[in-house]
Order: structure tokens, then C-alpha cells, then sequence
């Protein structure tokens, strides 16, 4: 700053200033105020860039700092909202705001575009409970942020949109009831993200399936400890998969790990989950988790398999090395039959053999870090042909079953519904309808007949065929005499066609008799 001003001069502690001087110094003074920004204020302590304003009562950052500040403390005060006016100058080298332990219930939207440089924030020990549309998207370099001990019950989806270098999320005692996918899968992910602290929370379930497409730079950074979560074998068999990984969120935390039975939703009796196995889960299960979260692998013989590294430390200058099943070691940009190493860790199997099944294990260097790690792997190489054999065999089998059980339920339909009924039925049931009186009296006569012509005594000597229709039951009143078929006719048909009338009394006469029935001759 240039000021056309005299030369002030000073001797011995007397200050020489004529009108003009005067003036300019004056001018001079306010510049310099007015590009410091304010003075401390009286209710804080300040050391060079360090503003500390903690239990002074305040509501609102004092108008009066230095714009020059890089780490403002406001704890223990009793700021209840956060609004675009909160701050009132812009501070555009602050890089670290604590806002803990005051009266916070709702982020406005905007109330962060006057500290853009924000690295670190601190709003644990508030009253927020639900964290809606996008309310810190002008933090576009914000890498911690701390949101724990508050009362939060819900998170948006894009919460947390426009977080992009976001390292730490710390939603540690809340109250939240499901796994935030949404910080790993989606639209507004967070790629950088390697610590998310949901530990004392309501969880009682993770989505193991969408967990498991995680990368392991990420997971390793997910505390889930201290939550009532439901006794389950697959969250079992995660948890001891990250626990074999050396995850520092299982190891350090392994006894804070418990479940509860469904049949107990209070949960008043926790079952350490991480001891003993005493779910008694089956190895199948176990595998299953362990083929999501890439430790088992299956491959075919002769069909081209790759298998990645999935390393906590893969950064830019890590190098990778696979040692196989029998202690070979397999290193990028070196030959070796049948196997070849990327730079990026992966290791493809170009042809796979029964005889390649193992256990292979990945080392990840990282020199430039001081970091190293190993990933164990198994691989399991079948016979595809075999396997083949085997569906095509069951699925034989499964089809045939299936037909017989259809074609009989089709010929007991046809019987029940199609029978067929040709012409003669018809016409026997036309001679059926001759009375059955005389029919029944031709069967149950004693008394010879009186002679039939002479062309029908040749056929006379053929045996009688008759169909007997049901009889009644005998009724009362009838002198002992039982009334077979009365005021009833009956169809008697014979080869010679012949019927006769009789009375009742007869019939029953013929019954009693112990003469036997003669044909005629």
C-alpha cells in the first residue's frame, strides 16, 4: 500500500506530525483495521489462528474475528440452529470448526457457504435427529466430519452429497435402525470414505449381499459394534471373515460384538457373538459368505479365471505378489506357466487344472507407507464335464417323474369325463323298459308251462339267462307273505325271449318249493 504522504518522523518518543500527516496516518490506521477483520473478542481467547470461544453463552459466531483464522472452538455454548447468517463475514481459510456440546436441532441448507474450506467439523453432542437434502455440499474439501451422540433416526440419501474427499464419518450413539448403504452404493457415494463409525446404534440387521460389493479399503473401516443385532449365521460368518482379514473394526472391538434371539426383541439376554461358534453354524453357510466376500473362488477346467487382490492398501505404489499352493511365487511382468500377475494385484489362471486347487495367498507392498498385507484366497478347479453329467442325470430322472405323474392325471380325467357310450347301450336300454312283473314271474313259476309252438322247441333247450333288479324290503300286513317286487316290473331276458305272467302268491309258492326248476322241453 502506497500513501502520498510526508515522511513521519519520530524523536525521542515525540511524534511530529503536521495537518496533511496527521490525516494520512489516520487513513493508514483504518486500512490496516478494516484488512485485519476485527479484533479478539472479549469472550474469547486467541493465539495467532486459534480462536477459542468455549461456555461463554453464546448463539452466534461474534462478528468482530480475525477474517485470518484457521481453527474456531464454540463448544459449550447454546447455538440451537445453523443458519446462512450464523457466520456473518466469510472466513475462507478456516479449516477446523467445533460446534459440540450446544443445542443443535436443524442444518439449514447454506449454512456452511461462508467456511468452503472446512477440513475438519465437529457437530457431536447436539439434538440433530434427522439429516435431510444435501446439507453440507458447500464443504467441498471436508475429510472428518463428527456427527456422534446426537439423536439421529434417519439419514437422506444424499445427506452427505457433494462430500467428495469425506474420509471419516464418525454416527457413533445415535439412533439409527438401518446400515447407511447409501454412502457406498448409489448416486451420492463416497468414494474416499474409509472410516464410518455406526457403532451403539438400533441395527439389528446389515445387507450382507450389498456389503460384500464393498471394497476391502472401504470395509475395513466399518465399526458395527455395541448394536443389538439378531443372532444370524451369514452376519456370523462375515464378521469372522473380517476378523481372519485383521480388521481392526473386529479385532479391537471383538468382545462388543453380541446378538440377540428373535424370539427375544427386548433383548434382555446377549449372546456374545464372536466366541465359540455357539450358533453352530454349518460350513455351507459359512462358505457361502466367505464365495460373497471373494476368500473361496470356483472355476471349470480349461475356462480362464481371474481372481483380484482386494487389499486394504491399494494406493497408488502398492506392489503386489501371489505366492501359489506350492510356494511359487508369482510377480508382475514375469513369466510363469499358466498364471500371470497385473499391476493392479489381479492374478489370472488362463487354464485352469484340478491340480491348481489351493490355497493362494496375496501380498500387498506398499514401501512408500511402510504397509504390507496378505490376502488368503481359495480356489476350488471341478470337472465341468462331470458336473454335467450329474444335472443332466437328475434332471432326467426329475422330467420323467414329472411326465408319468401328468399322463396319469390325464387318463383318470378321460375316464371319469370322456367314457364312451356306443349305439347298443341305447337300444339295450330300450329293451329293459318291458315290465318287470312278467319277467319276475317267469323266473320264480313252479307250474310247467303250456307247450310252445314247435319251431321254438328246438330252442327251448338252451340255458336261461336273467338279470335280477333289487328288492324291496318286506313291508307289514301281508300274512307272512313276502312281496318281492310289488306292483313292480322287472327285465328277464333269455335266449328263447320267453316271459309269462304269474300272481304273487305263486312266486312266493315257487320259492318255498322243493321241486327244481325244470326247463321245458
Amino acid at each position: 500500500m502506497s500513501l502520498s504522504c510526508q515522511t513521519i518522523s519520530t524523536r525521542l518518543g515525540v511524534l511530529k506530525l503536521n495537518g496533511k500527516g496527521l490525516l494520512c496516518l489516520l487513513v493508514f490506521t483504518i486500512s490496516v483495521c478494516g484488512s485485519a477483520s476485527g479484533l479478539c473478542p472479549t469472550a474469547c481467547i486467541c493465539a495467532s489462528d486459534i480462536v477459542s470461544c468455549t461456555n461463554k453463552n453464546l448463539s452466534r459466531v461474534p462478528g468482530t474475528l480475525f477474517k485470518f483464522i484457521k481453527r474456531l472452538d464454540l463448544s459449550y455454548n447454546r447455538i440451537a440452529f445453523l443458519e446462512p447468517e450464523w457466520v456473518p463475514v466469510l472466513f475462507d481459510k478456516l479449516n477446523t470448526l467445533i460446534i459440540n456440546h450446544n443445542s443443535i436441532s436443524s442444518i439449514i441448507t447454506g449454512s456452511f457457504s461462508t467456511t468452503p474450506n472446512l477440513k475438519y467439523l465437529d457437530l457431536s453432542s447436539n439434538n440433530l435427529k434427522t439429516l435431510g437434502s444435501p446439507l453440507f455440499q458447500e464443504l467441498r474439501v471436508l475429510e472428518v466430519l463428527l456427527l456422534y451422540n446426537n439423536q439421529i433416526t434417519q439419514i437422506d440419501s444424499a445427506a452427505f452429497g457433494g462430500l467428495y474427499k469425506l474420509q471419516k464419518l464418525y454416527l457413533c450413539c445415535n439412533s439409527l435402525s438401518h446400515f447407511p448403504l447409501d454412502l457406498y452404493i448409489g448416486k451420492h457415494k463416497l468414494t474416499e470414505l474409509v472410516l464410518l463409525d455406526i457403532s451403539y446404534n438400533h441395527i439389528q440387521s446389515v445387507p450382507i449381499q450389498r456389503v460384500s460389493l464393498v471394497p476391502a479399503k472401504q470395509l475395513s473401516g466399518i465399526y458395527l459394534h455395541g448394536n443389538p443385532f439378531y443372532c444370524d449365521c451369514t452376519l456370523y460368518s462375515m464378521l469372522i471373515y473380517w476378523y481372519h482379514r485383521h480388521f481392526n473394526s473386529v479385532v479391537d472391538f471383538k468382545n462388543e460384538y453380541a446378538c440377540v434371539l428373535r424370539s427375544d426383541p427386548k433383548g434382555s439376554n446377549k449372546l456374545p457373538l464372536l466366541h465359540d461358534n455357539f450358533l453352530n453354524c454349518s460350513e455351507s453357510t459359512i462358505n457361502v459368505s466367505f464365495h460373497a466376500f471373494g476368500f473361496i473362488h470356483e472355476a471349470q477346467i480349461g475356462e480362464r479365471l481371474i481372481v483380484h487382490c482386494d487389499s486394504k492398501i491399494s494406493d497408488a505404489g502398492t506392489y503386489f505378489i501371489w505366492v501359489s499352493p506350492d510356494n511359487r511365487l508369482l510377480e508382475p511382468d514375469k513369466d510363469t506357466a499358466n498364471f500371470k500377475v497385473f499391476h493392479n494385484g489381479s492374478l489370472e489362471i488362463m487354464d485352469p487344472q484340478l491340480e491348481d486347487s489351493g490355497l493362494y495367498s496375496c501380498i500387498a507392498i506398499n514401501k512408500r507407507r511402510l504397509l504390507n498385507e496378505t490376502i488368503e484366497v481359495r480356489i476350488n478347479v471341478s470337472n465341468f464335464t462331470v458336473n454335467r453329467s450329474h444335472a443332466h442325470e437328475a434332471f432326467n430322472t426329475a422330467f420323467t417323474t414329472l411326465a408319468a405323474c401328468v399322463a396319469s392325471i390325464i387318463l383318470v380325467l378321460l375316464y371319469l369325463y370322456l367314457t364312451p357310450c356306443p349305439c347298443q347301450c341305447k337300444t339295450r336300454r330300450r329293451k329293459r323298459k318291458l315290465p318287470q312283473s312278467s319277467a319276475h314271474s317267469s323266473i320264480l313259476n313252479s307250474t310247467p308251462s303250456q307247450d310252445p309252438p314247435a319251431d321254438e322247441k328246438k330252442s327251448s333247450s338252451g340255458k336261461r339267462v336273467v338279470f335280477l333288479e333289487p328288492v324291496n324290503e318286506p313291508k307289514h300286513g301281508q300274512n307272512g307273505k313276502v312281496r318281492l317286487f310289488p306292483k313292480e316290473t322287472v327285465i328277464a331276458e333269455s335266449i328263447l325271449k320267453t316271459t309269462r305272467a304269474k300272481s304273487d302268491s305263486d312266486s312266493v309258492n315257487s320259492v318255498f318249493s322243493d321241486t327244481p326248476f325244470m326247463p321245458s322241453s
